[in-house]
């Protein structure tokens, strides 16, 4: 490191704060020339708590996982001890898997699209794309009984039918909300304001992505023609049957990783009204076995919003004897940390945000300054103002 190097350490690690990450920067002047990852300040222990519960009981444990994308973790858990188990959901379930899913997919990927927009200073839309999440969020309460926490999948399938009365309703809402999405679509293509802070920023090229191991809307976007949903078929959800396009850009930039997003949200749209005429009928849960036979293992691999996600038991015939997971963001951690490199202190709200990590907001910034040995903290809010200031020039 030179002696005009500074060190930027950017992110909250008080252990009171939730999901806390920890980016050190180093940065020549206001360029970033390498970054370096710091995790798990706040371990949890779930692999260990579910290897001390039944698998009926571990479906709880496994929803706690991450509170946005919940369902994936319970769609990536009994997919798992269903292939242990050597049993499968009846074919309405799939459907209504399919449906859970995608719904919440869109409410995931609004989450990004409205906090970029705020990175951006863009409040109105913002607000915008936040109330049509709390919309979705409605519809999956009427779905699935909870806005957050849901535990909807059960080993054998899911606990809860949708009528036809509800799957009109959400049709409906779906078919309203299409059209604002296409509108925010021209917003993130168009605005100049948008373009300026996006195109040709963080850009990660294909062979670099998968070199470094990215998955999901952030692999995608730099070309990465790969979909759990599309390369692996499940015998636990109806993806094979529900036709819908992969998302991919070319630009491998920030502004790609918005548009895929936004793309996949009105695919997800597409997903669920097809999913929804042409549901089967019958039974929405078979009766299954409380364990495993010892020995037994299943692997559940899901599409969750940020990409694939993993759950791998292993039974000792009463409970999981081994239960490992790997989650999308750990695995998206180090092309994203790459992504930064060579851009400006500037960028960093950005590029941070276009990898839709599942951390808690950055809370503040320390500057560090190698030659004179003074420190200068900064807030979250002062380096997007700092951020908007550059950009405005």
């Amino acid at each position: 490191m030179s002696t005009f190097t500074m060190l930027l350490p950017f992110g909250p690690q008080h252990p009171m704060l939730h999901e806390p990450a920890h980016f050190k920067f180093e940065v020549d002047g206001e360029t970033v020339v390498n970054v370096t990852p710091y995790l798990n300040y706040v371990h949890r222990g779930i692999e260990k708590l579910l290897e001390n519960r039944t698998y009926v009981q571990g479906l709880y444990v496994a929803a706690r996982v991450c509170g946005i994308c919940n369902p994936s973790h319970t769609n990536a858990f009994v997919a798992a001890v269903e292939e242990a188990m050597g049993i499968e959901p009846p074919p309405r379930a799939k459907y209504l898997r399919v449906v859970t899913q995608e719904i919440h997919r869109i409410q995931s990927h609004l989450i990004l699209l409205a906090v970029a927009a705020e990175e951006m200073g863009f409040n109105s839309l913002f607000m915008l794309i936040w109330r049509d999440r709390e919309r979705i969020l409605r519809l999956i309460e009427a779905i699935t009984g909870g806005r957050v926490m849901q535990s909807y999948d059960r080993i054998g399938g899911v606990y809860r039918d949708i009528n036809d009365i509800l799957a009109e309703r959400v049709i409906k809402e779906l078919s309203e909300m299409r059209n604002r999405v296409i509108q925010y679509r021209k917003v993130f293509s168009e605005d100049p304001i948008v373009r300026r802070r996006t195109v040709d920023v963080g850009v990660l090229k294909t062979a670099e992505m998968v070199r470094l191991g990215g998955v999901g809307p952030f692999a995608r976007a730099s070309a990465v023609d790969y979909d759990v949903r599309r390369d692996h078929r499940s015998n636990h959800v109806a993806y094979d049957e529900v036709p819908f396009n992969v998302i991919t850009r070319e630009e491998c930039d920030v502004w790609a990783r918005l548009i895929a997003r936004v793309d996949e949200t009105l695919e997800c749209i597409n997903m669920i009204e097809y999913a929804l005429k042409h549901m089967p009928s019958g039974a929405i849960r078979y009766r299954a076995p409380r364990a495993a036979p010892k020995g037994a293992e299943g692997i559940g691999r899901v599409e969750a919003p940020r990409g694939e996600l993993v759950h791998h038991t292993i039974s000792d015939g009463q409970r999981p004897y081994r239960h490992r997971i790997r989650t999308p963001s750990f695995a998206n951690v180090f092309p994203a940390a790459k992504a930064h490199i060579g851009y400006s202190i500037a960028d960093i709200p950005m590029i941070y945000v276009s990898w839709d990590p599942c951390f808690s907001c950055l809370a503040r910034v320390t500057l560090v300054d190698i030659r004179s040995g003074t420190a200068k903290v900064i807030s979250g809010e002062e380096l997007r103002r700092e951020a908007r200031r550059r950009w405005e020039k």
